[in-house]
């Protein structure tokens, strides 16, 4: 006859094989973007979880691209919604074309001085591969299909603080898509 100690011990470890074959057959992490943290350019830290239930858009960034100008549209959106909840956060990254060569003064010349971005911007991060900062890599097991392919690909994270929707490259940040992606988001409650 089994102890209770054994049958409590045997249902708990079925549990946790129940729980970590889920996890191997594809459900998703319950780890949410709010775990993660980003240096800040100016040397501070961006930690997503001061962010904690409010609507993220992330953003990789790069100074020579033929998408730069999309710092100008990622600033209108931060100016629009902001005051509503959301942040743009701009990850600049040398993965895509080199197109990140400089260090912090270059960056902040092109986010700052050229686009007149206030929005914050972390210092420079992989974004794709096996060396990927550790945000982009949670974002890559949660859509593998959708991960950066260049420049300026957004990550809108919702209140839950898991990935709602993805835009590529190509999508500018006032497309009525990502806009109406974000009041979305921030309805949400």
């Amino acid at each position: 006859m089994l102890s209770r100690r054994t049958m409590l011990s045997t249902a708990l470890l079925a549990a946790a094989a129940s729980a970590t074959r889920a996890r191997a057959d594809g459900g998703m992490s319950r780890i949410s973007a709010y775990a993660f943290s980003f240096p800040a350019l100016s040397g501070d830290d961006i930690r997503l979880a001061a962010f904690t239930g409010k609507p993220l858009l992330v953003v990789n960034t790069a100074s020579l691209c033929g998408y730069t100008p999309q710092y100008a549209g990622l600033q209108e959106i931060w100016s629009e919604f902001r005051e509503r909840g959301l942040t743009v956060i701009g990850v600049p990254s040398n993965d895509f074309g080199g197109q990140e060569p400089g260090g912090i003064s270059e960056i902040s010349e092109t986010a700052h001085h050229q686009y007149g971005v206030t929005f914050p911007i972390a210092a420079k991060a992989v974004v794709s591969g096996a060396k990927a900062h550790p945000f982009y890599k949670w974002a890559a097991e949660a859509r593998p299909r959708e991960v950066p392919k260049w420049n300026f690909h957004k990550y809108l994270i919702g209140r839950d603080g898991y990935i709602a929707e993805v835009f590529p490259s190509a999508v500018e940040p006032a497309d009525t898509r990502v806009k109406t992606a974000i009041a979305r988001a921030l309805a949400d409650s």
